[in-house]
This record gives structure tokens, sequence and C-alpha cells, in this order.
């Protein structure tokens, strides 16, 4: 078997294979790369020694099975037995749903979530999509904290398992896409800068020196990251990934990392025939990330709009701090502008940035699709204070209300998991740091980030307490139980009307038309013959749909149609959608 490995700044490298060490040769055609044959099958450990110094495991390691810091694994992806044809599915008309591994269920693995599958099929979801799943210190995290961009992580049942999940989801009708993280990598176990300038001091980011997309060597780093992409579609038949946090890829070159990903990816979809796609979390409110390339954009399929989801937040809440601010001035204001522009910040004044923001969609040419529309995910759950769900603040009424906007605007839903039964367990941040220093400043580090927002320091859960994470884990006795379990029929309900009306699916942006009451608490939008009406207040409300032949296709409450005058009587706190004609 050939290994390789880059490492341009070496003198000399050599191989460990099961215990047998030889030295690597240049390779002519490939500067900075270095070759050699050892014998080796699947499961065989391996390593690299740059310059006689320690054995380090594989930049592109495809398996570690003993973690970030242990040796590599050789891994024969022909071996698997995939029993599912899948000729793929595609983002338009897709209801993704949100899903971390270790706490969808409390054993933590693949297999355990593989064996919960059937509820998302049931619920009618078309995605799921998994938060990181590369090696990280320890057994439980988020994921973000990655090092071996093209391995997965041992706990959770290792490329097998993974391979196994995404089978099972494929049985079931359900894509699956990755989340996966480009931008920086973990600070426990990153061995990369010793094989090569993986990273530049020229760009700084949150994380430190910035992954190297433009300096010197970025050539190879590039590459490293785009065929990390690929062959999670290609060895595990992922659907889609989900870019975390591009606003933090520095690259200033001519053609940015982006379009060069996309690509790529578009050029792998057409060779395997699957619809492939890329969804971006971005903060810049830049149209141009879903910009076709040809029409100069960065080609990326889709990205989430965390605009809708401030406006829906601070509509249901009334929260104020940080970000919200912006929004909290005239919440329904907020959300009628993002219903039908895509961004409430298009080139308006933020003041949370103290400066103009975004860019405006043009709404003749952007999808609706490309957009995806949530009331809760990981980040907005996990980096409150106490990780506290909407179900923890709102009544099940706000919850109707918020499920019955989301999964009927005019974006690509996307549900995160327990979201659909109100679950009453939190989401919070944890890790499992090894490293005892490490450790210790993430958990202090925690605690005094909130206690300068008000918390005391005891009230803010400790990162490395098992406890974080088991408390985090769903509990499905739940969805059995009231509650739950009408706020989970709900859900169901909407899901499905969404797949059956096509006006829900309508890509047309423009087309959505929303009238609001600031000071009752209503807002309602039309999309195409479907009508939709939402009322956050305690009262009834007044709703002048305009429509008196309209019958009702879901409601949280028992509501009447609108009467000769075309006005809807809306119960407080409650949701509608209706079907005109």
């Amino acid at each position: 078997m050939q290994f390789e490995v880059w490492a341009p700044q070496a003198g000399r490298v050599t191989l460990e294979c099961d215990g047998v060490t030889r030295a690597l040769e240049r390779d002519p055609q490939r500067e900075g790369w270095w070759r050699g044959e050892a014998e080796a099958h699947d499961g065989s450990r391996y390593g690299f020694a740059p310059d006689d110094g320690p054995v380090l495991p594989d930049p592109r390691s495809r398996r570690q099975p003993d973690g970030p810091d242990g040796l590599s694994a050789v891994v024969d992806h022909d071996r698997f037995d995939w029993r599912t044809e899948w000729a793929g599915r595609p983002l338009p008309g897709a209801v993704l749903y949100e899903l971390h591994v270790g706490t969808y269920t409390r054993e933590g693995t693949f297999d355990a979530a593989a064996e919960r599958l059937g509820h998302l099929a049931e619920l009618g979801v078309t995605h799921v999509e998994l938060m990181p799943v590369c090696p990280f210190p320890g057994r439980h995290g988020w994921g973000y904290e990655g090092v071996s961009l093209w391995a997965v992580h041992e706990p959770y049942g290792g490329p097998e398992g993974l391979k196994r999940f995404v089978d099972r989801a494929h049985a079931l009708g359900l894509g699956v896409v990755l989340d996966v993280v480009h931008n920086h990598l973990g600070p426990s176990g990153n061995h990369l800068p010793r094989f090569g300038p993986y990273f530049t001091d020229t760009h700084h980011t949150p994380w430190g020196a910035a992954v190297n997309l433009d300096a010197p060597g970025s050539d190879e780093v590039r590459a490293f990251l785009v065929d990390s992409a690929l062959a999670w579609l290609r060895d595990y038949r992922i659907d889609g990934l989900r870019l975390d946090a591009v606003h933090a890829l520095a690259d200033t070159r001519a053609c940015h990392f982006l379009e060069e990903l996309s690509g790529a990816v578009d050029a792998l979809g057409a060779d395997t025939g699957r619809p492939l796609f890329l969804i971006a979390e971005s903060d810049l409110n830049d149209p141009r990330i879903i910009k076709p390339r040809a029409e100069g954009g960065l080609g990326l399929h889709a990205q989430w709009n965390d605009d809708f989801h401030h406006a829906l937040h601070t509509a249901l809440t009334g929260e104020a701090q940080g970000y919200y601010a912006d929004f909290a001035r005239a919440p329904f204001a907020a959300l009628a502008k993002t219903l039908t522009g895509g961004f409430f910040h298009d080139g308006t004044y933020s003041g949370f940035r103290g400066r103009r923001h975004g860019r405006p969609l043009d709404r003749n040419r952007v999808a609706a699709h490309r957009l995806l529309g949530y009331s809760q995910t990981h980040d907005q759950i996990g980096n409150r204070a106490q990780g506290d769900r909407l179900a923890a603040l709102l009544s099940p009424g706000l919850l109707a209300c918020a499920a019955a906007l989301t999964l009927t605007a005019p974006f690509t839903p996307m549900l995160f998991m327990g979201e659909e039964w109100a679950a009453g367990t939190p989401w919070q941040f944890f890790t499992d740091h090894t490293d005892p220093e490490l450790a210790k400043a993430v958990s202090a580090g925690r605690r005094r980030e909130f206690a300068a927002h008000g918390w005391a320091e005891q009230d803010v859960p400790d990162p490395q307490d098992p406890a974080t994470r088991d408390r985090s884990c769903l509990d499905w006795s739940e969805p059995e139980r009231e509650p739950h379990a009408r706020v989970l029929s709900w859900y169901r309900l909407l899901v499905a009307l969404r797949h059956e009306q096509p006006d829900l699916t309508d890509p047309d942006l423009g087309d959505t038309k929303v009238a609001y009451d600031e000071e009752h608490r209503w807002l309602a939008f039309r999309r195409g013959d479907v009508r939709v009406a939402v009322n956050l207040g305690t009262e009834q409300a007044a709703i002048p749909l305009g429509v008196p032949d309209a019958r009702v296709l879901a409601a949280w409450e028992p509501v009447e149609t609108p009467g000769p005058d075309g006005v809807l009587r809306l119960p407080g706190r409650s949701a509608v959608v209706l079907l005109q004609g």
C-alpha cells in the first residue's frame, strides 16, 4: 500500500506502520510531498515522523481509533456493504432536522441514533443535518473542536457507524447533511503545524491564527479542505454539507476558497448523478455567497438566515439584549421584512455592530429555498447561559405560532432536535477536554463570560461536568405525554401541509405578502392561495384577511373561517393555516 504526506518544510520523513519504521522519499512530481510503500490492511495503525520527531497521526487520517493524538488507522471504504440504492434528495422542497449524535440518545452513538430515525421519517422531515462528527478530545462535546477533517469520532461509532447511520437514513428516504468546520481546528490534538503551513499569521480569527487560504503554501491547504469535503460526499454518501462560519474564512485570492469548493462539489454531483449541495453559515448577509458562480457569486446552494430567527425570537419573547436589540425595536416589522426580503440587515444600520450591515437580495433572482429559516438551532439555544429552549420560555400556544411561521415561511425550514415535541431538556454547552489546563480554562471562561452579563457564576453550568451533557440528552418518553404529544401532532400536520401545498414551496420570494399589527401582536401572510396567521397576544385578534371563502387546513385552537367581511377572529396565542377557495 502506498502512503503519502505533505510536509514541505521537512528534510526527512519516516513512516511507522504496524510497528515497522521506514523512510519515505520525496515525490518528484509534487513539491513538498513524501511517499513510500508498506504492507498494510484495513485497521493497520500508522503515523508519520517529520525530521525524526515524534510519530504523529496522518493529516489526512481516515480513522483515529485512540483519539486525535493517537496513531491513524487505514480504512478500506470498499469493505462496507451498502444496502440502499440512493439517487439523492435535492434541497428544494426540503425540511431539515439538526441533530447532535452525542445527545440525540442517551447512548450517544450512530447506531442508537439510527434506531430513532423512524421518528423523523414519520415527522416528515427530508434531511437529517448532523452536527460535526470529526474526532475531538474526550468522549462528549459539540464537535466544533475537531482536528482530523477526514475521520469520524470513534466514541460515536467511527467510520463504520457513520456509514450504517447514512445507509439507514437513506433506506427511510432521508437525506443526510453533515456540518463541517473549515474555519479553525481544535487547539488540542492539532498537529498540522508540524507538517506544513496549514495556518497563517496574515489573518487572525477568534480562534487564533487563520487557516491558510491565501498565503504561501495555501494551494495544498485548500486542496486538503476541498478533498476532505468531497470525501464525505463520496465515501460516506452524504448528500450535503453545512459549512460552519464561512465569514471567518479569510481569503484574499481572486478565486475565493468557497468558489473553488462549490465548483468541486458541483462536479462531483454531476459525476455521481446525485444532487449534492452546500449550505453556509454566514454572518455577512452577502447575497454573493449563494449567487451562482456564472453570475459572479461563490456558488453555494443555500445559507442559514439568522435575521429570520432573530426577528421571530424577539417577537415571541420580547428579549432585546445583544444582537436582538436591532430587531426588538419593531419585531413584527422586522419579521415582515425578512419574510418578504430575506434579510433584515440589507445595508441598514445595525446598532449592535455600530455600522451599516448587509446587502439586499434580488428577490427576482434568488430562490426562496436558498435561505434556511428556523426558530431554534444548537447555537441559539446552547449559547444561552443555561441552554434554555423556547419551550422553557413560552406557552405551547406561542410554540405553535413559532412552528407555523417556520414551516410555512418561504425559506427551507430547519428544526432542532426535540423542538418538534417542545422538549423539556435544555441544550447546554459541554466539553470533555482531556488536557487539565484547557479544561480548567474553558470552565472558567464560560462562567466569566456570562458573569459579565449579570449571571451568578454558580448558575452557569460547568462545561466539563458530565452532568451538563447528561442534562442535554433528549428524553424520549416526553413525546408520549402532554403537552408534548399535542405539539408533536401540530408539527407533523404542518410538515405534511408543506409537502402537500405547492404554494408553500414556491421559490418566488417576492410573492409573499405580509400584514401585521405591532400593538395587537398579530401577523398574517399570503403565499399563493395559502393564508397563515398568528396571534402572539393574549386577547382575540380581528385580522382582516379579505378572503371570506377560506377553509381551515390547520388550527392550534378552534377557529371559525372568516365571515363575509373577510375578517378572521383568531384566539390569543394561536395560529391558523387557511386555503382560499
